[in-house]
């Protein structure tokens, strides 16, 4: 008799935790990074809290979801960076930019700005993370031949320009991530968390709204043609 793979029964495990709609609204929402309460993830998936409350337990018992509790309220986010990989390259896998366009004009413009600028979980994508990507490569300071490396110019780039890396960890310094509406890598890893970090402290980006959605600010424009000659029209 053949001995069957015991990975096979924990990859089934796996996808059947993504394997239903409203848990995937839900890690598909918490790519912003942030901490949800259960009922503002209820209220995004179109579900009642109590229908909610089963799918959460599953997703933080399969270890994609951590989650804590202050007084009344249930806290989820993102367990790790690397739930954040997997659910992002899931998406990527299912069509980006070739998928119709939600109906509605208000639904139609937040598309159109996730589209241009978002964080995907703690990095920057959509157009303007890939534009800051190319701009990176294109002055020698990021690798991306053979996976994405940051050069020596690259480091002393970040430190010029005040942004600290935080290389201590086991988490890579630089990473490429599928950007699932311009089907192109963004940067990802420690430096890309740490370049959008900065861009929301300093005030280059503003979130908009509650979902991941971004804009470049006025401020920010003038970082980036500075410091990396990424065009306005870069990020239209």
């Amino acid at each position: 008799m053949t001995t069957r793979d015991p990975r096979a029964a924990r990859l089934a495990r796996f996808a059947g935790l993504v394997a239903d709609e409203t848990r995937a609204a839900c890690l598909l929402a918490l790519l912003d990074g942030r901490a949800w309460t259960a009922g503002e993830l209820a209220r995004h998936a179109g579900v009642a809290p109590s229908t909610l409350s089963g799918h959460l337990d599953r997703l933080v018992t399969g270890g994609l979801l951590a989650e804590e509790r202050q007084g009344r309220h249930r806290y989820v986010r993102l367990a790790d960076a690397r739930a954040a990989q997997l659910v992002e390259e899931l998406a990527a896998g299912t069509g980006g930019s070739d998928l119709p366009a939600r109906a509605g004009l208000r639904a139609a413009t937040a598309d159109s700005a996730m589209a241009r600028a978002r964080t995907c979980y703690d990095h920057l994508a959509g157009r303007l993370g890939i534009a800051v990507t190319d701009a990176l490569a294109e002055r020698g300071l990021l690798l991306r031949e053979t996976g994405f490396a940051l050069t020596d110019a690259g480091l002393r780039w970040f430190a010029a320009t005040g942004i600290p890396l935080d290389r201590a960890g086991r988490r890579p310094l630089a990473r490429a991530c599928l950007d699932w509406t311009e089907r192109r890598p963004h940067l990802a890893g420690a430096a890309g968390a740490a370049l959008c970090r900065h861009a929301l402290e300093t005030g280059w980006c503003a979130r908009i709204g509650s979902e991941r959605a971004v804009r470049v600010t006025p401020t920010g424009e003038a970082a980036l043609r500075e410091l990396l000659g990424v065009t306005a029209e870069a990020l239209r």
